[in-house]
């Protein structure tokens, strides 16, 4: 399977007899599906049809959809709406003999807002079965398009993910092979701070200062942290080889090899490694950011 981002944009048009219509679908990232559906006054019908498609082809996004529907070619109908004119004639003539004006005029009656109704002809039930089978056809080609846009996108956050997995083995390498953390390295640094201390006339017990070297050599050691980094990458790169819908999952990897770097920086008594620690932070948030974008 390929990866998907959740960005996205498709539009589908056509006609169905009188009825011209189309179809705008975007998507952007959010955590779970939410289809956000603008359809036409009397359309509702089809909104059922359209969130089961939708639910079968993604499983992450916000979604907007609109449909737009105009009926071409079809003579307006001008009626007159039997019940405001009778409201507007019995006020009328209630009036009479108690306003000084001249008689209300024909045109002026129906210049009243509601009087006059113009509509379309009405829709014949055959015509608008079909044109509602059409343009759910068109939702789900426009869907269909969405859904491409989105695996073109994804395959190239693959392909930048894969190149931020090989920094973060690399800057793991680099942390692994930093002077620093060899053993006589240590030792030459501890050697050196209780010189400085007895030569300042500290007096030391021999035996709590052993214990206390062995308790900073073990807090200094990052082999677990540098083992689950390289771990981490591993599974990653396993998931986006796989494909899918691997958003979430790849984000919890994400935090792991952020918490995995802060533990190494925290750790780090050597500036060597400390610099590859806070390079191996920056290009792990740079991997999480583009996480975000995954389907």
């Amino acid at each position: 399977m390929t990866l998907s981002s959740m960005t996205g944009f498709a539009r589908s048009n056509g006609r169905s007899a009188s009825y011209a219509w189309t179809w705008e679908v975007k998507s952007v990232n959010a955590k779970n599906l939410d289809l956000r559906l603008r359809l036409p006054p009397s359309w509702d019908s089809i909104e059922v049809p359209v969130r089961a498609r939708t639910a079968e082809k993604l499983t992450r996004g916000a979604l907007q959809a609109a449909l737009s529907i105009v009926r071409e070619g079809v003579p307006p109908v001008v009626r007159v709406n039997d019940a405001v004119l009778e409201a507007v004639l019995g006020t009328l003539q209630q009036l009479t003999g108690r306003v000084a004006a001249e008689p209300a005029r024909l045109d002026g009656i129906l210049a009243v807002k509601g009087v006059i109704e113009v509509v379309d002809a009405q829709e014949q039930e055959s015509e608008r079965a079909a044109a509602e089978v059409v343009v759910l056809a068109g939702f789900e080609a426009a869907l269909a398009d969405l859904t491409l846009m989105r695996r073109h996108e994804g395959a190239a956050l693959g392909r930048v993910l894969g190149d931020r997995l090989s920094e973060i083995a690399a800057l793991a390498a680099r942390a692994d092979a930093a002077p620093g953390r060899r053993p006589e390295a240590i030792k030459q640094r501890l050697t050196e701070q209780v010189t400085a201390l007895l030569e300042n006339g500290a007096r030391l017990d021999p035996d709590r200062l052993y214990q206390e070297a062995i308790l900073l050599a073990a807090k200094a050691d990052v082999r677990e942290e540098l083992d689950r980094l390289k771990a981490h990458v591993e599974q990653a790169r396993k998931l986006i080889a796989a494909g899918g819908p691997i958003g979430r999952r790849l984000d919890f990897l994400a935090q792991e090899l952020n918490r995995e770097s802060n533990t190494l920086c925290a750790k780090s008594n050597d500036m060597e490694l400390t610099n590859t620690g806070l390079e191996l932070k920056s290009v792990v948030e740079q991997f999480r950011e583009q996480v975000q974008n995954l389907e």
